[in-house]
């Protein structure tokens, strides 16, 4: 059974906060073997059926951000090699679920 075990959502938090931690589960040892073995055949079943974008960076191996920006820049200097405006918009969305107030998503699931 796995455990849990509450740390700081942010270093910046305030630790004595219940609303600063959130919940991560220890997984047992059966619990990860399953989970690779899930994660070995769903990704040879996704690339024997192409059901990913070639594109993808994120959880392929031989991709990192690394590949992902690689492929922005070639894109843009593509763009401005056509005579075409080339326009790059980034967002940090790397907190955007903790501003969700959960109890709305439990409602609406």
């Amino acid at each position: 059974m796995a455990t849990e075990r509450p740390l700081l959502k942010k270093r910046t938090l305030d630790p004595n906060a219940p609303a600063s931690y959130r919940p991560i589960s220890n997984l047992s040892f059966v619990s990860k073997v399953v989970e690779k073995i899930v994660d070995a055949r769903f990704a040879a079943h996704a690339a024997q059926h192409s059901l990913l974008p070639t594109l993808l960076s994120a959880y392929c191996p031989n991709h990192s951000t690394d590949t992902a920006v690689v492929c922005i820049f070639n894109d843009m200097i593509s763009a401005i090699d056509q005579g075409h405006l080339g326009a790059l918009m980034l967002m940090d969305l790397s907190a955007a679920f903790d501003t969700v107030d959960h109890q709305i998503l439990v409602d609406v699931l």
